[in-house]
C-alpha cells in the first residue's frame, strides 16, 4: 500500500529519509535544502521520526557528526548546498575513505562569485571524484526512490560508500507534484533497521575496540585506494539489483545507472542528467512529430559511472538506426576545457570503441542553465537542430556563446558572436 501526496521535492526527500528510520539527523540550514531539515525537525518533534536531531554550527560540523555517528553503527542523515557542500569537501574524503555508508542530499545550487542562491550542478560536479557515489533524480518521486535506495546501496556489504542525492535547486526542490509514499512495513521489507551487531568491523564499540581513521604509508595506502575505486565500481551491479528489487516491492523504478527514452532508433542523441530532462523528452516528442528521430540519456548515475550501458544505449548492434551526432547538456563548466559530464561522456566512449575498433560520432558539449538560467524547450530544439547539421556533416554557422569546445546556450545580448 502506498499514499499519494502532494509534496515539493525537499519534502519528498524528508518522507524518504522518515521510511528509513535513521537514529541520527544532522542539521545546517542552507537555501535551497532548508525545507529538508525544517520537515525532519518536525517529524522528530511530532514522534514521527525517533532520532536525534542536532542542529550544528556549521555544513563541516553536520557532516562530521553524522560521520562519528555512523561509526558506532547506526543510520544517519544530513542534507547541503552549494557552499555548504565546499565547506564539508575536507570531510567527504574521510567519510569515502573511512567507508562510512552516509546518505546526504545535496541541493544542487550555483558557486559563488558572483553570489546566486539558484540551481546548476557546479556544485556536486566539483566534488566527483571524492569518492561518495552521486546519484541524479528527474522528479519528486525519484528523490524519494533514489534516498530509500541509497541506504541500501551504500550499507551493502560490498559497497560501504556513501551516497550523494542531487536534486536540482528551486526547479526540483521547491516544485510540487503528486509523490507515492510508500507504506513503512513496505520499506521496512525492503530497508530493514540497521541494528549492528556489538564489534561489527568498522564501528566503535567498547566491547571489541577498535582504530578508526588510520594512518597509512605509501604501500598501504594504495591499497585502501585500489580496495575504494573496486567497491566503487561493484557498486554499478548493487545499484542494479537494488533498482529490482525495489521495482518488484513498489511496482516503480528498474532504470539502473541510467534510462533512455526513445533511443533505440534515434539518430540525434541528447545525454544529460537531473531534471532538465523533463524538458528534453518535451522537445522530443514536439520533434518526433516532425520525423526527427530524436532520443535521450539520462545519466542517473555519475559514479559509479555508466561507461558499460551508455556504450550499450548508443552502439548496440541491435539498434535500428545508427547514430549520427550526440549532445552532452550540463549545468556546470570546468574553466579552460567543457563541461565536467561531456568529459566523462567522452572518456568513456573512446575506451571502448578504441578498443573494439569503432568510431565516434561528433560530441557536442552544452552548457546551459548556469545560476538558474532557464532552459526552454527552443533551446533544446536548437540543440538537436545543431546536431541534425553536424550529422549532415555541414558546418555550423558562428554561434554566440561558443568557447573552445563548450558552446554556452542562452547568452545572446549578453556577450560577443565569437
Amino acid at each position: 500500500m502506498s499514499t499519494l501526496a502532494f509534496l515539493c521535492g525537499n519534502e519528498a526527500v524528508a518522507e524518504a529519509v522518515r521510511l528509513a528510520r535513521p537514529r541520527v539527523v544532522a542539521a545546517y540550514p542552507i537555501t535551497p535544502q532548508t525545507g529538508v531539515v525544517e520537515r525532519l525537525s518536525e517529524m522528530v518533534e511530532r514522534g514521527e521520526l525517533d532520532a536525534q536531531f542536532v542542529h550544528v554550527e556549521s555544513e563541516h560540523s553536520a557532516l562530521s557528526l553524522v560521520m562519528g555517528s555512523s561509526a558506532t553503527g547506526v543510520r544517519t542523515f544530513t542534507a547541503t548546498s552549494s557552499q555548504g557542500l565546499m565547506y564539508m569537501a575536507e570531510i567527504l574524503y574521510y567519510a569515502s575513505g573511512g567507508r562510512y555508508p552516509l546518505v546526504m542530499m545535496n541541493a544542487n545550487r550555483a558557486l559563488a562569485l558572483p553570489w546566486n542562491i539558484y540551481g546548476d550542478q557546479s556544485d556536486s560536479l566539483a566534488l566527483i571524484s571524492s569518492g561518495w557515489i552521486q546519484a541524479y533524480a528527474e522528479d519528486a518521486q525519484e528523490s524519494l526512490d533514489m534516498t530509500l535506495q541509497a541506504y541500501a546501496i551504500a550499507e551493502h556489504p560490498d559497497v560501504r560508500t556513501p551516497v550523494l542525492v542531487n536534486l536540482d535547486g528551486f526547479v526540483l526542490t521547491h516544485t510540487y507534484e503528486a509523490v507515492s509514499v510508500p507504506d513503512p512495513s513496505d520499506v521496512d521489507a525492503f530497508l530493514p533497521p540497521r541494528d549492528l551487531p556489538p564489534g561489527y568491523p568498522g564501528t566503535f564499540n567498547p566491547v571489541n575496540p577498535q582504530s578508526l581513521g588510520i594512518t597509512a604509508g605509501p604501500g598501504d595506502y594504495a591499497v585502501f585506494k585500489y580496495r575504494q575505486h573496486r567497491d566503487m565500481v561493484r557498486a554499478a551491479e548493487v545499484i542494479h539489483d537494488t533498482d529490482r528489487r525495489f521495482a518488484n516491492t513498489f511496482g516503480r523504478g528498474a532504470c539502473g545507472l541510467l534510462e533512455s527514452d526513445r533511443a533505440d532508433d534515434a539518430e540525434l542523441i541528447v545525454i544529460t542528467l537531473g531534471s532538465v530532462a523533463g524538458t528534453v523528452r518535451a522537445a522530443i516528442d514536439d520533434l518526433r512529430k516532425q520525423g526527427v528521430r530524436a532520443g535521450l540519456v539520462r545519466l542517473r548515475y555519475l559514479r559509479p559511472f555508466p561507461a558499460d550501458e551508455l556504450h550499450a544505449v548508443l552502439f548496440d548492434a541491435k539498434r535500428r538506426a545508427e547514430v549520427k551526432a550526440v549532445a552532452v547538456l550540463e549545468k556546470d563548466i570546468s574553466f579552460g576545457h567543457q563541461g565536467s559530464v561531456a568529459i566523462e561522456v567522452k572518456a568513456a566512449l573512446y575506451d571502448r570503441l578504441a578498443a573494439s575498433g569503432g568510431r565516434l560520432p561528433p560530441i557536442r558539449n552544452y552548457v546551459a542553465g548556469l545560476g538558474g538560467q532557464d532552459i526552454s524547450r527552443d533551446d533544446i530544439a536548437s540543440i538537436f537542430n545543431d546536431l541534425a547539421t553536424l550529422a549532415d556533416d555541414r558546418p555550423l554557422p558562428r554561434q554566440t556563446g561558443r568557447i573552445g569546445t563548450a558552446h554556452f546556450i542562452g547568452l545572446e545580448g549578453y556577450v560577443e558572436q565569437n
